[in-house]
């Protein structure tokens, strides 16, 4: 799978440390690692070769998609407008 134990015993997206953006967490939940997933499909974009097609649909499936538990890391979409 695409996760690994890392950091004080995060759970890591493995193989994309450069896009953390530090952890979130909630009143008696334990702190997760938070993710720009804009960078995500940049790596996976220059990393893997792939179109910005591809790398939305195997990050949405394969990375956003697997849920490992508690742990699991928080992927935040900077585009979104709220207004």
């Amino acid at each position: 799978n695409d996760y690994c134990k890392g950091m004080d015993d995060l759970l890591k997206a493995d193989g994309f440390d450069e896009a953390i953006m530090g952890t979130a967490g909630r009143c008696g939940m334990t702190n997760v690692l938070v993710y720009d997933e804009n960078k995500i499909i940049s790596i996976l974009q220059e990393r893997d070769g792939m179109d910005e097609d591809e790398a939305r649909e195997y990050y949405e499936f394969n990375i956003k998609g697997a849920y490992m538990g508690e742990m699991t890391p928080l992927f935040f979409d900077p585009t979104i407008d709220l207004e």
